[in-house]
């Protein structure tokens, strides 16, 4: 649980960080930002913080050892001496700048803050807020008095849509922090410059984590793997993701057993998904427990991405929320086929 009731933003810093590819540059502000006028401070930590729900939690990384991951051994710094926040974030903005290679990424300004009183799982912490701005959006301004310039406008950026942003918490600092992190812009390869060039991190294996890991492995073994190892059409595919996701609906806990058995049911089938568990985690180097607590939000998020719509060319959409035994496929003698759908009400 992540809230910032409480919290207090302490100091903050904004340099302009160009794309290093173009050669851009970077510009440092010579200044911390004053946060004295209360409306602003209030704007930036909405800006700032709304984003962040605290469900997916990371970690900074390195092969080598964590002292050689630049943004953890800065965020050690900024702990144990806030007041070196400006200068500290020219060293983030410089790395940041060296981690905008990828053609596609845009420059802009670079915000780091500290904040106070950030309540993480029930406690109390210090965080250190890093932020960046990609997108502006054009707006409005109105002066009805002045007669000669009534409506101008300009160019700013919309403090509701934060582009990217981490929040790292002084919290567990021998197992590499507790971050979250948020990319709002970039979900191809280029993402990878912020998650993983800039910052380096990876996921804490918490119930989200493996409530969310194992709901994805289940819909790619469904939607692909099934197809190639089995007769099934995609009604039985989209029965196969509701019952997924009934399993996880109706228990507290996950049994890896349990779902296959209740799921799967067919042993051919449990075979198969096992072999495809197997592969999905190696290729995918993730670490899924056979048994955990089943995350709510995990749940709702993963849930919103398994489709329950059969798609007929373009004439219909079947929306299959319960019992496959209700709905038949067939062909008829010229060769067309069809569904027969069998119900009870018509709403």
């Amino acid at each position: 649980m992540l809230q910032f009731d409480n919290t207090t933003l302490t100091s903050l810093s904004v340099h302009q960080v160009g794309n290093k590819t173009y050669e851009e540059g970077l510009d440092f502000s010579l200044s911390p930002v004053d946060i004295s006028e209360e409306g602003l401070v209030r704007l930036m930590k909405r800006y700032f913080l709304n984003s962040f729900s605290g469900n997916e939690m990371f970690h900074f990384k390195n092969e080598v050892g964590l002292e050689q991951n630049e943004i953890y051994t800065l965020a050690t710094k900024l702990f144990k001496d806030p007041d070196q926040l400006h200068e500290l974030s020219k060293t983030i903005a410089l790395h940041l700048y060296n981690s905008t290679t990828h053609p596609k990424v845009k420059g802009g300004e670079l915000y780091i803050a500290y904040l106070k009183d950030v309540l993480l799982d029930d406690e109390l912490t210090d965080c250190i807020g890093i932020f960046k701005s990609e997108t502006k959006e054009d707006y409005l301004k109105v002066n009805v008095k002045n007669t000669e310039d009534q409506i101008n406008y300009d160019e700013g950026i919309n403090i509701n849509k934060l582009d990217k942003g981490c929040l790292i918490f002084n919290v567990d600092k021998a197992k590499g922090y507790q971050l979250c992190i948020i990319d709002n812009l970039n979900k191809s390869t280029e993402a990878a410059y912020w998650k993983d060039d800039f910052l380096s991190i990876q996921p804490i294996t918490n119930d989200f984590y493996q409530t969310n890991q194992f709901l994805g492995l289940a819909k790619q073994f469904v939607t692909k793997q099934m197809a190639e190892d089995f007769e099934v059409t995609k009604a039985d595919q989209i029965d196969l993701l509701n019952r997924s996701v009934d399993y996880f609906k109706k228990n507290e806990d996950f049994n890896k057993d349990d779902f296959e058995n209740e799921v799967f049911g067919d042993s051919n089938v449990r075979k198969s998904f096992r072999k495809f568990d197997e592969s999905y985690r190696e290729a995918h180097d993730v670490e899924i427990s056979d048994t955990f607590s089943i995350s709510i939000p995990a749940l709702k998020k993963q849930a919103a991405a398994f489709k329950s719509v059969l798609k007929l060319d373009k004439n219909f959409h079947i929306y299959i929320h319960g019992d496959k035994e209700l709905i038949e496929q067939g062909m008829d003698e010229s060769g067309r086929k069809y569904y027969k759908i069998y119900y009870e009400q018509e709403s």
